[in-house]
């Protein structure tokens, strides 16, 4: 009898074990994204929601799901159009969490805009998942629940300066304008602090404000400075002009660089052989060869699609016509590591997924992924591309080159007379 009621307490333990570990695991994880699909970040916004919808698809159905309490849970991908505006940020990051219950937040494309909704986040304690904000700043203010994919924006000029010092030792000058932004003026801050490391001289600095519309009066002044090369830009919009208004005032410098602008294949398409010989540092492009082979070799835990996979899946989410940029393949790591996040916690908490994801480290078709204590990514590394005959060409760093860069590039005179940028 004793040994009955013992027996028969311990099935209703493993009963009461089994009721409560199933009732831990929901039906589905639902991802709320305050995206900007219209407005000054269009176009990023667009290639973001088209590499999260792409992996989505891959863990919902390749993947099986995301697995939490020993079961398989899909992914369901919430999103309103924050038209690029602050305060859109805030009041739907304010609707996604209380009236849709979203279980984390992937934060909106840009630095401005992502650290105008970290406060409303972290004021819920609601994860806040970082794939298109690259300033340090948003890691300075002392957040708990922010954690980056993209890079820190002071590395992002890094390549770019090794690559001249290494290929073009006599090129000291350096002409730096950019957009006055938060995230400008922190891939400033770090390229100028590398510049000097390397010996190269700033001839000339200036920002311009946002939303600019004429930028002759600056770019007149830098041409006097007569630099060797210019690093400048913001976003997608003051790049397009900083490079047409350089060919209207013919300032030919041996290499241009332009953030965020000169990787997007709309950039190409709006300035056509103007933008030849450009360059622009990247976070991912095709061509970067991240594999579970080489994820294995380095040590590391793979996850996520094949390159060619969420080129295809891509597509299938936005056009045949549009290729991702690192854009897409940044947003789409950021459902990797939330879906690795959440298995490793195997919980959806904010504050025990947070805990994980400081502990994760892993290898997708974007690169590596690791971030430090404050949230700031530290684990992926950059690339630098260059438009060559209407095609992004890896230029840098060597190991990942899908071409020879072509430096000094042709003039904007050659270039209206048709000559494409061809490495010599």
């Amino acid at each position: 009898m004793k040994r009955s009621l013992v027996g028969g307490f311990i099935v209703f333990m493993f009963l009461l074990a089994g009721i409560s570990f199933a009732g831990a695991a929901p039906d589905k994880i639902v991802i709320g994204h305050p995206a900007c699909l219209s407005g000054k970040f269009a176009k990023a916004g667009e290639q973001a929601v088209g590499g999260i919808k792409a992996c989505v698809e891959w863990v919902n159905t390749t993947y099986g799901g995301v697995e939490i309490g020993g079961k398989k849970v899909p992914l369901d991908y919430k999103y309103y159009d924050c038209e690029s505006k602050k305060e859109a940020v805030t009041s739907l990051i304010g609707r996604l969490v209380s009236v849709d219950k979203v279980n984390v937040v992937f934060a909106p494309y840009s630095s401005g805009l992502t650290l105008r909704g970290a406060p409303v986040t972290e004021s819920r304690q609601m994860l806040y998942m970082d794939h298109g904000g690259a300033s340090n700043e948003i890691f300075q203010q002392g957040f708990r629940y922010v954690v980056q994919t993209i890079g820190p924006a002071t590395s992002y000029h890094e390549g770019t300066l090794d690559m001249i010092h290494k290929i073009a030792p006599d090129d000291k000058k350096v002409a730096l304008a950019y957009e006055d932004s938060e995230f400008a003026k922190m891939v400033m801050l770090g390229a100028k602090e590398h510049a000097k490391k390397l010996g190269f001289e700033v001839v000339f600095e200036r920002t311009y404000p946002k939303g600019v519309t004429d930028l002759t009066p600056l770019l007149s002044a830098l041409k006097a400075s007569k630099p060797d090369f210019v690093l400048g830009g913001g976003h997608f919009e003051d790049g397009q002009l900083f490079n047409r208004q350089m060919a209207d005032l013919d300032i030919n410098t041996n290499g241009l660089s332009l953030i965020a602008a000169a990787t997007l294949p709309a950039f190409y398409k709006a300035l056509t052989t103007m933008a030849e010989g450009v360059m622009g540092p990247s976070h991912w492009e095709y061509g970067v060869k991240y594999s579970a082979e080489e994820a294995k070799a380095a040590g590391l835990p793979w996850i996520g699609p094949s390159q060619e996979e969420f080129m295809a899946l891509f597509k299938k989410h936005t056009s045949e016509d549009m290729l991702p940029d690192y854009h897409a393949a940044e947003a789409g790591a950021q459902v990797l590591a939330y879906v690795l996040g959440v298995q490793k916690a195997n919980a959806i908490d904010s504050t025990k997924v947070r805990d994980a994801l400081g502990s994760l480290k892993f290898m997708s078709f974007y690169g590596g992924w690791d971030v430090d204590d404050s949230g700031l990514q530290v684990g992926h590394t950059m690339v630098d591309v260059q438009w060559q005959d209407g095609k992004r060409v890896i230029v840098w760093p060597k190991a990942a080159q899908t071409g020879k860069v072509c430096y000094p590039m042709p003039t904007f005179q050659e270039k209206a007379k048709g000559v494409k940028a061809v490495p010599k």
